[in-house]
């Protein structure tokens, strides 16, 4: 019963190594359908900005967005939402603070006059989260794509229609304001109780005259009819941004944060595309994140930031797409359900490196947060991830499956995993990679074996695990370090705390008598249960020192790849 105790305390300590216990800071959004969260269904691809925030900032940092189509400040008031996210607000927190689209409506439940009512209503956000501890901050309107010059001085109106509906005005080079002075209100509020001012406005207004009057309909809701299930017939939106401009104006916006409000600076963080399931990102599924980075791009890292969810896709990354970093929310989890035995659309066995759920091929890859999982079950031979391209890098990363769960497949690959968690039952790391695991769990689900290396023969390493913990499930036993696949396999154990489960011999065969003479199996430093060198099979060996064996050897190669010393630029560039 202890040690199960033990054994359900270090998984969870090691499953909240994924996620922050941190106490986290909220920033709740209220505004208009600029700002808004938007349905998918239909593949709509209608975003506010605020929607896209969440990719910008770390975890520590939680969006709740509250803005409202079709709201102003008053009816926003008058609805009751106010009071709702009033009552949330806790000391600390921010509320940022966009309205103007709305409040030049005509209609009595939405108009406000700027200078007299707009300017009340913005007031009473400040004071009140002020009241509650909150930190208040002010954005005025995103422009309107509006290359037409107004026949008069009165505030234009929104305009949206079907593709071709009307007839479009000729556009010039000039991009004219549609707000008047409702632009005007939030800054005057903000310079009036010294409240952080982000001028929305301008920046977008820079953004789009720089564009074009054409090429800035990118950002917008220009829709070709036939293309997009939502929308059949097309749309023309001149007011709303698109998942590109969502995301491009929420950096735009980000940007401004960390310079006004410079204690929101550190949580600030920017990838080249956002995979998100709920719309929130560039795309959708992790794959097509991949497709989109260009063909090796040599002097910079395309970063990609996948957000909490479960991405069931096999994931591909081929040799043309290098230096990427795939960095993961807690949660992201790229899992499928092949196996080997398991039939193709022509009826033939998949294989053991058909089964993967990701493969990675591109050199100078790096993963840090991702759960790789094969949710097959206990069917024989299914692979998490396979590993094939040279100088690959993971941290605290998470490879789940049964039988060969980490396929280190290439001879010329040189691989790096660090606070990572592995688990399995049979052969559960295997192949013919040079790898080093620093500071990683090792699980064991089943009676097995957990490595079964196939070094090729001259290479002067193969598998390195320094400072890692062999556990298992509490009824497992029966488990061997290692097996060789190839006769010149290689797995050394360096300062590693081994559980029971650790059979004594610690070294297998494979009923290759032969390999006894050409594998290389050590230890050095092992402590635990499992820790047994006086009964260790007769062809592992105890090292007396660690000369040739720090991380930075052992991985160097021809190049001088040392992931220890260049890992935290890596890791920089990533965010």
């Amino acid at each position: 019963m202890k040690n199960k105790l033990l054994l359900i305390l270090g998984l969870f300590c090691l499953f909240t190594a994924f996620r922050s216990d941190r106490p986290v800071t909220t920033i709740f959004m209220i505004g208009d359908s600029t700002m808004a969260n938007k349905s998918i269904v239909g593949g709509n691809p209608e975003r506010g900005w605020g929607m896209m925030l969440p990719g910008y900032f770390t975890e520590d940092i939680r969006i709740d967005n509250h803005a409202m189509n079709g709201r102003s400040s008053k009816s926003f008031i008058g609805e009751g939402r106010w009071n709702n996210v009033l009552s949330k607000i806790k000391k600390g927190d921010y509320v940022f603070i966009q309205f103007g689209h709305n409040d030049e409506k005509a209609d009595t439940t939405r108009h406000t006059v700027p200078g007299g009512t707009f300017d009340d209503n913005l007031r009473r956000f400040v004071n009140e989260t002020r009241q509650r501890g909150g930190i208040p901050v002010l954005f005025n309107s995103i422009v309107r794509r509006n290359f037409v010059k107004p026949l008069d001085e009165s505030i234009s109106k929104d305009t949206r229609h079907e593709a071709g509906a009307t007839e479009q005005p000729i556009e010039g080079n000039v991009l004219f304001d549609t707000h008047g002075a409702y632009l005007d209100s939030p800054r005057n509020v903000a310079a009036e109780l010294n409240v952080p001012f982000i001028d929305m406005n301008k920046m977008t207004h820079d953004l789009v005259e720089s564009m074009g009057a054409a090429d800035s309909k990118r950002l917008f809701m220009w829709v070709a009819s036939n293309s997009v299930p939502a929308f059949p017939k097309g749309r023309e939106d001149n007011t709303h941004l698109n998942i590109y401009g969502g995301r491009t104006v929420a950096k735009l916006a980000v940007q401004a944060i960390a310079e006004a409000v410079p204690a929101l600076a550190p949580y600030v963080r920017y990838y080249d595309y956002v995979v998100a399931q709920d719309g929130s990102g560039d795309f959708f599924t992790v794959q097509d994140a991949i497709d989109a980075v260009p063909d090796f791009r040599k002097n910079n890292r395309t970063t990609i930031l996948v957000r909490k969810g479960e991405y069931k896709e096999k994931v591909v990354i081929p040799e043309s797409k290098i230096n990427v970093s795939l960095i993961g929310e807690d949660g992201a989890v790229i899992t499928y359900d092949d196996y080997a035995s398991k039939k193709n659309v022509f009826g033939e066995e998949k294989s053991t490196s058909g089964s993967s759920s990701c493969y990675i091929y591109a050199p100078d890859f790096y993963a840090e947060n991702i759960t790789f999982e094969n949710s097959s079950g206990k069917v024989g031979q299914a692979v998490a991830c396979f590993v094939s391209g040279d100088r690959a890098y993971f941290k605290n990363c998470r490879f789940l499956g049964n039988q060969d769960t980490l396929y280190t497949y290439s001879k010329n690959s040189r691989q790096y995993y660090e606070n990572c968690y592995i688990e399995g039952t049979v052969d559960f790391i295997f192949g013919w990679s040079t790898a080093v695991f620093n500071n990683c769990q090792i699980h064991s689900k089943g009676k097995g074996y957990l490595t079964a290396p196939a070094t090729d023969k001259g290479k002067e390493y193969g598998y390195v695990f320094y400072n890692c913990k062999l556990t298992a499930d509490d009824d497992v036993e029966g488990v061997y370090l290692s097996r060789p696949w190839r006769p010149y396999a290689q797995t050394v154990f360096i300062n590693c705390e081994m559980g029971k489960h650790i059979l004594p011999a610690g070294w297998n065969n494979w009923n290759k008598k032969d390999a006894e003479k050409t594998v290389f199996y050590a230890e050095y430093g092992s402590t635990g249960e499992g820790a047994n060198p006086k009964a260790r099979a007769k062809f592992g060996r105890q090292l007396k020192s660690l000369k040739g064996y720090d991380i930075e050897e052992v991985l160097k190669g021809a190049d001088n790849w040392n992931p220890t010393a260049k890992g935290n630029l890596i890791f920089e560039v990533a965010r």
